[in-house]
C-alpha cells in the first residue's frame, strides 16, 4: 500500500509538470552510453528535489539552478546524453529508482553502506550537518547535547534526520532529555515553522543553512557537523561507470572545480572519482 502511494505520487508530480526541463546536447555526437543501459535511448533521467541551495533550487523565473543542476548538465555533455530532470519530493525517490522510474537520483544523496547494497553510488561531494535558529534567537547552543529537550525542526527522510536522532538516541543513553524533533518536507517549511514560533531551532546541511544566513532568515549556531560523502545513485553500473568517467574528465579540463567556487560547496576529498560500494546483488 505505501508502496503504491508512493508511485501515485510521483506520477501525479509528472502530470502536474514535475517533469523539469529536457536539455539537448550542446553538440550532435553520438551517445557514449548504450541504449540498453537507459530507460530512454540517448537519455538521462533523473529526479531532483530542487529545494536545497545552493545545491539544488528554483530560480525567480521557474529554472533549475545549483552544482547538482550544472554538474549534471556538464556530465551529460561529455557523454552525449539528454539531460532530463525529474522534480520530486525526497520520499519516492529511492522505491522509485528500485522500480526502475528513472536512471539517476541527483539530489545530494548521502553514501551509507546500505544505500551501497541498492545501487550503484558515486560520491561527487562532500556535506556536513548545521544547527540553526532564526538570527533573533537567544539560545546559546555550543555543541549538539544543547540541544536535549529543545523543539527541533528537520527535513524528513533524510541523512541530517538518521544521523541526528542517532546521536540523539546516544544523548538520550547518557541520561539527557529528548530532542522533540518535527519533521518537514523542505527548509523552506521549516524556516516557515521557526518563524511561526513552533521550533527553537533546526538543522539542515551547511549549504542550505550557509544558504539561509545569506539571506538573513537564520543564524548558524553549529556547522561541519558529522560529515560525510554525497552522491549521484544509478540502478545501472553501465552509466555509474560513465558518469565516474566523464567527472574525471571534467576535474582534469577544471569545470568541477570551477563550479564547486561558483556555488561554495565543499570537494570530494581525493583526486578520482568511482563507484563506491558493491552495488545491488552485491556483497
Amino acid at each position: 500500500m505505501l508502496m503504491r502511494r508512493l508511485f501515485a505520487g510521483l506520477a501525479g508530480a509528472l502530470l502536474l509538470g514535475g517533469v523539469a526541463q529536457a536539455q539537448a546536447p550542446a553538440a550532435a555526437c553520438a551517445p557514449r552510453v548504450p541504449a540498453a543501459n537507459l530507460l530512454e535511448a540517448g537519455k538521462w533521467q533523473m529526479s531532483i528535489n530542487p529545494t536545497l541551495p545552493p545545491q539544488q533550487f528554483v530560480d525567480r523565473s521557474g529554472e533549475l539552478q545549483g552544482l547538482n543542476v550544472e554538474l549534471a548538465r556538464a556530465v551529460a555533455q561529455k557523454l552525449c546524453l539528454e539531460p532530463v530532470f525529474l522534480r520530486m519530493d525526497f520520499p519516492p525517490m529511492v522505491p522509485g529508482l528500485r522500480a526502475n522510474r528513472f536512471d539517476t537520483i541527483n539530489t545530494g544523496l548521502f553514501w551509507t553502506e546500505e544505500r551501497s547494497r541498492l545501487f550503484y553510488m558515486v560520491p561527487h561531494a562532500q556535506q556536513a550537518i548545521s544547527v540553526y535558529t532564526l538570527p533573533t534567537s537567544t539560545l546559546t547552543i555550543t555543541r549538539f547535547d544543547d540541544l536535549a529537550g529543545r523543539v527541533v525542526g528537520i527535513e524528513s527522510a533524510t541523512y541530517q534526520e538518521r544521523k541526528s536522532r542517532e546521536v540523539n538516541a546516544e544523548m538520550v543513553a547518557r541520561g539527557l532529555k529528548p530532542i522533540d524533533f518535527r519533521t518537514f518536507s523542505t527548509a523552506s517549511e521549516t524556516v516557515a515553522a521557526l518563524r511561526a514560533g513552533q521550533l527553537e531551532a533546526a538543522v539542515n546541511i551547511d549549504e542550505t543553512a550557509n544558504d539561509l544566513v545569506q539571506k538573513k532568515v537564520a543564524k548558524i549556531h553549529l556547522s561541519g557537523l558529522f560529515g560525510t560523502d554525497i552522491t549521484f545513485a544509478f540502478r545501472d553500473r553501465v552509466m555509474a561507470q560513465a558518469f565516474a568517467d566523464a567527472l574525471n574528465a571534467l576535474k582534469a579540463d577544471g569545470t568541477y572545480d570551477r563550479l564547486f567556487d561558483k556555488f561554495g560547496m565543499t570537494r570530494l576529498a581525493g583526486s578520482s572519482f568511482a563507484i563506491r560500494g558493491p552495488g545491488p546483488g552485491g556483497s
